[in-house]
């Protein structure tokens, strides 16, 4: 079956249809610019686009960067205030016309990665951390999502996590990886001390494999720590099989 996927992110939305039997893309992705201005409004009006390039009438799955409770955003801390309060889900079914489903970003990735992913043969508690902008995460039980766990909010140094230890932080502060990764490492001993997970999976821009030799060998977890497989594409594959009937 396909089901198309649409990402939205800080600087692009993009999306395409996805095979959920195997997590293939089945046509190219297309991507735009995220609006500005990235209120409710003007991204549904970028989501609409994307349905009518692939002039879509099925199922359609979509990420968005806050916490998510059926269909209605509760959190913005990474988007326009305005989303808080949407129910997004019937803001971007009237938008593009088709019946749309919306999940947490990190808890797309994670779910990508459970299903086709790293974390495919993986049973008891698992950890998806993705690191960019921010930090996000998704707990899985058994293969089972548990959703919108925002981790990356966990506090560390007297902030928030991912102020102290996302890749953006690493870039503005210009860390090497080696003082990136210390930083990092305060925060994966702190969800290892909560939550004792059996397995954490790095996902997002740090998960590509160029970057991984730059900092892998710097981290130590008593779970088993492994790399993200899909990359990019994570978002779209995993809003697609949240959104499969």
């Amino acid at each position: 079956m396909e089901v198309l996927g649409i990402d939205i992110g800080g600087t692009g939305i993009k999306g395409a249809p996805v095979n959920t039997l195997d997590g293939s893309l089945t046509q190219d992705r297309h991507r735009i610019p995220t609006p500005e201005s990235a209120t409710p409004e003007a991204v549904a009006d970028v989501v609409a686009q994307i349905v009518d390039h692939f002039n879509w009438n099925g199922h359609v799955g979509c990420t968005i960067p806050a916490r998510v409770e059926h269909g209605l955003v509760r959190t913005a801390a990474n988007i326009h205030d305005e989303w808080i309060d949407t129910q997004v889900d019937n803001l971007l079914s009237q938008a593009s016309g088709c019946r749309v489903t919306v999940l947490n970003d990190a808890d797309a990735a994670g779910l990508a990665s459970m299903r086709f992913g790293a974390g495919r043969s993986l049973d008891g508690l698992v950890f998806f951390i993705t690191v960019g902008t921010g930090i996000g995460s998704a707990m899985f039980y058994n293969q089972q999502l548990v959703p919108n766990t925002e981790l990356g909010h966990l506090r560390l140094k007297g902030g928030s996590a991912e102020d102290y230890a996302s890749n953006r932080i690493r870039r503005q502060e210009e860390l090497s990886w080696k003082q990136w990764a210390k930083r990092f490492q305060k925060y994966l001993d702190r969800v290892e001390f909560l939550f004792a997970p059996d397995t954490i999976i790095l996902g997002g821009g740090i998960s590509r494999p160029q970057k991984v030799k730059e900092y892998w060998h710097h981290l130590k977890t008593r779970a088993e720590l492994i790399p993200a497989e899909l990359e990019n594409e994570a978002g779209i594959i995993g809003a697609a099989a949240a959104a499969t009937p």
